[in-house]
């Protein structure tokens, strides 16, 4: 017997908190069999770098500014750096 539908959420957490008071047996009628990966790995790579406390300050800064967070604004620097040359 179904108490209502999956909810359809992009929230790791609402969706773990969903699931911390529903059991998937109830849901069996909407679940389907998955054949192929759902979060494929990229390609990409990591890479960590250092900044004093003024230049993260002024990091954050300048991406707020922008709507974005930090990770994204390097990312578009790179990429402008790279288009560049």
């Amino acid at each position: 017997m179904s108490m209502g539908k999956i909810p359809k959420i992009d929230s790791i957490e609402e969706l773990a908190k969903f699931w911390d008071t529903h059991d998937v047996t109830d849901f069996e009628e909407e679940l389907e069999e998955v054949r192929e990966p759902v979060f494929a790995r990229g390609a990409e790579t990591v890479v960590r770098i250092r900044l004093d406390s003024e230049q993260a300050k002024a990091l954050k800064r300048m991406a707020q500014a922008r709507g974005m967070d930090e990770a994204n604004l390097i990312e578009e620097w790179v990429n402008e750096r790279l288009r560049a040359s």
